[in-house]
């Protein structure tokens, strides 16, 4: 069974009680039921990781090559700043999907700026947390399995 990665960032541990007015209630024990629920219809298996640290975000992101034929990233606020996450992608050379629950580029400029996108097959933002299902979708398609 193929199995994929979905990597979450700085804060979304917070998700359910963090600024509800832009991330809603949905906590990240939901986002996980909901894609393991979801990777089970398509005949996916799926790591679920969250990191607060960029550190241990890269190693997830190493340990990747060979146990995972994906990743779905959330990266948070690194997405804007993170030059290292970037390269720890292009490292790897798997298939990323790059997954926000806002739309990022509604909002502060200074969020418009992604470096994972370069590096990733696919940007989905601002559908909360069904874009993660859509990215299961997607990477499913992707890699033609």
């Amino acid at each position: 069974m193929t199995s994929i990665l979905i990597l979450n960032g700085p804060n979304l541990n917070l998700l359910g009680t963090r600024q509800p007015e832009v991330y809603g209630a949905t906590t990240l024990a939901d986002v996980d039921a909901l894609c393991r629920a979801h990777a089970d219809t398509l005949g996916l298996t799926i790591g679920f990781e969250q990191s607060n640290h960029e550190g241990a975000m890269i190693d997830h992101i190493h340990a990747a090559k060979g146990n995972h034929a994906g990743i779905i990233l959330n990266a948070g606020a690194y997405t804007h700043t993170s030059i290292a996450l970037m390269d720890a992608i292009s490292s790897v050379e798997l298939p990323v999907v790059e997954v926000h629950l806002s739309n990022i580029h509604a909002r502060e400029a200074y969020r418009h700026k992604s470096y994972i996108a370069p590096v990733a097959v696919g940007q989905i933002c601002g559908f909360g947390a069904q874009g993660y299902v859509l990215a299961l979708d997607a990477l499913k398609a992707h890699l033609a399995i």
